[in-house]
């Protein structure tokens, strides 16, 4: 049987370290992982078990507190990501608020980018200050604005990028050396750039969060979500919280995106190059007034994504003409791509942001965050590119005589 061993692993390309990390395969040798869909376990005595809950050996107690099928996946994700540990959670919103609350308290600061998923902008614009914690929201593409927020401490620094819907890309390494210097634990939402296409760890973020229901699992089938950073962090912060509030990832789920991890840079390098090929040909199209894509040179932080990323994305952001109206026409002539608030799926997927994600935000906040009533966002599939232009095409042109 082939080494399993993790330093040998960890020597590997990203793709063999998907597909052989069984240090989880049980003792019939099976080549798929096994599933575990137990509550509990037994123990052989009253005393294994009072020395389990006193931490002083290490056996599995309930399925809320770790399940073999579920740390299977964590170490996966852990070796992927090069991180230390990895929490895992129900969903990709279970993992944001519980890396959030996890870490902060009353007359705790926190300092985030405001161009953030609608949940999350939520969270801290509605939830997290009802708990005496200061919420600090900015533009993420400014610099001054960083300087400015965390030229005093803060517990925490909170950024997507690239950000949803719009695309924004912030430099990473720079916030990761200020929100350092403030003292805070810098956490980045990976989500739309993927473990395969952006490492943040290695650009100096303390945690990543994922939405694990998008990429990694990649096919529309399971939500989950999970939490990477330091063993101490994880180990003493975030397991406790986790644990005891219940926000658990099933072993079912935990199983499939264990698959999902096996074809993840597979997917995610295809549906790149079809979102690089499609994005150039939009820019072009009658209909679409603004295209934004990480891999564009127009792009406004273009540069910057190509020394973070190692490709653009599967993600474009475009503006049609004639408002809502024309964004409607739009996604109801497409033949191919589906209308649907999800992303990163096998599937291409479209959605109209002003009326789905980020409805609840209001229309100033829309307006700063560059979400127009023309704006869509679309999640590139794994289909012909050829065969997404052609649909791209009926959809333009279905906005633009939206206005007639």
């Amino acid at each position: 049987m082939p080494s399993t061993d993790p330093t040998f692993l960890a020597s590997c390309r990203t793709g063999t370290r998907l597909l052989h990390d069984a240090r989880h395969r049980t003792e019939h040798g099976e080549t798929s992982d096994a599933i575990f869909p137990t509550s509990g376990f037994v123990y052989d005595s009253a005393e294994q078990a009072e020395a389990t809950f006193e931490g002083t050996i290490q056996h599995l107690q309930y399925s809320r507190y770790g399940n073999p099928t579920v740390d299977a996946l964590q170490d996966r994700l852990a070796l992927l990501e090069g991180a230390e540990a990895c929490q895992t959670t129900s969903t990709g919103m279970g993992a944001v608020s519980c890396a959030l609350l996890a870490h902060l308290k009353a007359g705790d600061r926190i300092v985030a980018s405001s161009a953030l998923f609608g949940s999350t902008h939520w969270l801290l614009d509605s939830l997290i200050p009802s708990y005496g914690i200061e919420t600090v929201m900015i533009d993420g593409t400014n610099p001054a604005a960083w300087e400015e927020a965390l030229s005093r401490p803060a517990k925490a620094v909170l950024i997507e990028t690239p950000s949803n819907p719009m695309l924004d890309v912030l430099d990473i390494r720079h916030i990761a050396t200020l929100a350092h210097k403030a003292g805070a634990l810098f956490m980045v939402d990976n989500v739309f750039a993927t473990p395969v296409g952006q490492k943040p760890l290695e650009l100096g973020a303390d945690v990543v969060i994922y939405s694990c229901t998008k990429h990694i699992d990649g096919q529309g089938r399971v939500m989950g979500g999970a939490i990477l950073g330091s063993q101490k962090w994880i180990t003493e912060t975030l397991q406790p919280f986790v644990r005891n509030t219940g926000n658990t990832l099933s072993p079912f789920n935990a199983w499939v995106l264990s698959k999902g991890l096996e074809t993840l840079q597979l997917r995610v390098e295809a549906m790149a190059r079809n979102a690089a090929r499609i994005a150039d040909v939009l820019g072009d199209l009658p209909g679409i007034t603004a295209v934004r894509y990480p891999g564009r040179k127009d792009h406004p932080q273009a540069k910057l994504a190509h020394t973070q990323m190692s490709n653009g994305g599967t993600l474009i952001a475009f503006t049609v003409a004639n408002g809502k109206k024309g964004a409607f026409a739009c996604l109801n002539a497409f033949q191919l791509i589906a209308i649907s608030n999800n992303l990163g799926d096998a599937r291409s997927l479209a959605t109209h942001p002003a009326t789905t994600t980020h409805r609840k935000l209001t229309q100033e906040q829309r307006n700063a965050l560059g979400i127009t009533d023309g704006s869509i966002r679309f999640s590139v599939g794994l289909e012909d590119a050829e065969d997404l232009i052609a649909d791209m095409r009926r959809g333009a042109e279905a906005a633009l005589r939206a206005g007639r």
